[in-house]
């Protein structure tokens, strides 16, 4: 098999190394444009960076994520070459068209960067009716979340007199979010489970979820993204916002990260959600008058989803790839990196006179983080499984 038909033989191998190269890129295009040397571009840059952020790199390690789990979860074929590629440059097509939306009609771009997540979801629903199951189906619904965020940045862009950029935007983070206490609630806990299981220790000492605590932080992460698409009150979403911070922090607190210290393939999931109950316990107290709402919102889209995706997409492309599940050097010192990028951004916004070094160094963290991944990456998600001849 050529390395090109290797690439798109599974859904992973494509949009996770698509992830990866964008990462490195928007955070490059992010730091140049901090140091006052961006390119000319149709959106206001932060809203451009945001955007790319939430709906171009994210959306990429989501379609690498569904098109290998939902195959896993309910036995159904994975999605052959053609539609891999299809969709890879559906995806593609968001990002040019958003990078040159100065040369093209605002319609056209928002066709563009609208079409990927509608054929991805319905390659998911065809997919999960083969195994029909409520907690399946209804990542469904974030998608649909995740596109109407979308659509309502758009709405503005086109200049409809409807929609809003900013509320789409933080609409969409929140979707990621979400999404991230769902599957981080499934994977962390289990994966953990079992390396526990693996080394011997005792039950008593297991992760344990209780099904009330599941069930509310489920009615959280589907609540508060509607409240933000909606434009609900700032005390309305905050208080949603802390409660579901909170009881992330209850959650991870019985799922056992101290024990994963000596294993970063598990740390850096336990990471990820910390920072997510953190995030999420400030950007609600900013809706209630407290603290900065933008440095909880970089806690979140950095340590949050960019930890996360990190940590899903290096232990899957192992995992996928016939790999043992040991996080190479390199790939450690990402995960450290996306963390120190998070942290360095959140503190930057509460000192003025080191506001934009701390962006500047926060977004030079992001791109090494990434750059760590490519290289530690680079042999699972392009070259054949280990133990395979080619």
């Amino acid at each position: 098999m050529t390395a090109l038909a290797r690439l798109f033989s599974e859904g992973f191998r494509v949009f996770f190394l698509a992830a990866g190269l964008y990462g490195l890129f928007a955070g490059a295009i992010w730091v140049l444009f901090l140091a006052g040397d961006g390119p000319a571009l149709a959106q206001v840059p932060s809203q451009w960076h945001a955007h790319e952020m939430v709906f171009g790199y994210a959306t990429a390690a989501l379609g690498g994520f569904f098109l290998t789990a939902v195959p896993n979860w309910t036995g159904a074929p994975g999605a052959r070459q053609g539609f891999i590629a299809l969709a890879a440059g559906l995806w593609l097509a968001g990002r040019l068209a958003v990078w040159y939306a100065g040369a093209l009609p605002p319609v056209w771009v928002a066709l563009l960067d609208l079409a990927f997540l509608p054929v991805l979801a319905l390659k998911i629903v065809t997919q999960l009716l083969k195994r029909p199951k409520p907690q399946n189906l209804m990542f469904l619904l974030f998608l649909a979340y995740l596109w109407a965020a979308n659509l309502w940045l758009h709405l503005e862009w086109i200049g409809t007199g409807y929609g809003d950029a900013e509320t789409g935007l933080r609409a969409g983070l929140a979707v990621l979010c979400a999404l991230i206490s769902v599957l981080g609630g499934r994977i962390t806990p289990a994966f953990t489970r079992n390396a526990m299981k693996r080394a011997g220790v005792a039950e008593t000492l297991w992760p344990v979820s209780r099904a009330p605590v599941e069930r509310l932080a489920l009615g959280l992460a589907l609540l508060l993204p509607g409240l933000v698409l909606g434009g609900a009150p700032d005390g309305l979403s905050g208080a949603v916002a802390l409660a579901f911070g909170a009881v992330q922090a209850f959650r991870l607190m019985r799922w056992g990260g101290l024990w994963c210290l000596s294993q970063p393939i598990l740390w850096a999931l336990h990471l990820a959600l910390a920072m997510l109950a953190a995030g999420m316990i400030l950007w609600g107290l900013a809706g209630l008058g407290l603290g900065s709402e933008l440095a909880a919102l970089h806690l979140l889209g950095i340590g949050c989803v960019g930890g996360m995706t990190l940590a899903v997409m290096s232990r899957a492309a192992l995992g996928h790839s016939g790999r043992p599940l040991v996080a190479p050097g390199p790939m450690v010192l990402g995960y450290g990196l996306m963390a120190a990028a998070a942290l360095t951004r959140w503190a930057g916004s509460g000192l003025d006179a080191l506001y934009l070094p701390a962006m500047l160094l926060a977004g030079l963290l992001w791109t090494a983080a990434f750059a760590t991944y490519l290289a530690a990456m680079w042999p699972a998600l392009i070259g054949p499984r280990a133990g395979a001849a080619g």
